[in-house]
């Protein structure tokens, strides 16, 4: 069998999370590359080499797995949640577009995966019933000045909107500051959701508003979903159900 390489999402977090089509491919790897937390979520078995490395070496991990499918293994390099939202996939086509001219003719799959911010919203009810946007908060490979550029503009289209990578030790002042610029554009009493480590036994939700939001109620663990102007709350015993209607009222008969 010649070499091929599978960039594959593992999930947010539940073994029963990971569909069959990535458990399959798994199955047949000889090596497993990606960061060390989710690579440690593969068990070791004979004949699988795991590759862990740190979070932000994203392309020489591609370059790496690349190489190692050119010389004839069988490669898959792990993400959490889906692979093409803000993960791996990315990463291997930029390495791709700036290496070796063979790597162009690998069989290269990309494989999807259950995203935080989809088992979120469905933890929550449907906050993403209707148009919705995704914005990665970090300001790692991307300037503050975009990312509030970004936030602004969304909160005035009236976007439901989920935030992945929230708040960070390194990054402790960005969240206090999205939450500044949505409490401006969208209003204090606009509906904010918390849903951390969703699918694990550390699992928590948090239903409030924008006016009672503080930057503590997140860290890099958990997805943040704000919701639009018409993004609704029905109250219940327990975490209430959030739903953003299909329809908006211009719309109605």
């Amino acid at each position: 069998m010649g070499g091929w390489l599978n960039v594959v999402g593992l999930g947010p977090g539940a073994e029963a999370m990971i569909t069959p089509e990535v458990s399959a491919v798994l199955a047949d790897a000889t090596d497993v590359v990606g960061y060390v937390p989710y690579v440690e979520r593969i068990p070791p078995r004979p004949g699988l080499t795991r590759h862990g490395s740190d979070n932000r070496e994203e392309i020489r991990r591609a370059e790496q797995a690349l190489q190692m499918a050119a010389d004839g293994r069988q490669v898959v390099i792990v993400s959490s949640g889906d692979p093409g939202v803000f993960a791996m996939g990315a990463a291997v086509f930029e390495a791709v577009e700036s290496g070796e001219p063979a790597w162009r003719e690998l069989d290269i799959r990309i494989m999807p995966g259950i995203s935080a911010m989809l088992a979120a919203s469905a933890r929550l009810g449907a906050p993403l019933g209707h148009d919705f946007c995704c914005i990665n908060l970090s300001d790692n490979l991307k300037s503050w000045a975009l990312i509030e550029k970004r936030l602004r503009l969304a909160a005035e289209a009236d976007f439901a909107m989920a935030f992945y990578n929230p708040r960070s030790r390194a990054r402790p002042a960005g969240f206090a500051r999205a939450l500044d610029v949505l409490r401006e554009t969208c209003g204090p009493q606009r509906l904010i959701m918390f849903a951390r480590a969703v699918s694990t036994p550390e699992e928590s939700l948090r239903v409030t508003t924008l006016a009672d939001a503080t930057p503590d109620m997140a860290d890099m663990r958990t997805l943040v979903i704000v919701g639009s102007s018409l993004t609704r709350r029905i109250a219940r015993d327990g975490t209430p159900w959030v739903y953003t209607p299909r329809s908006t009222p211009e719309a109605a008969p």
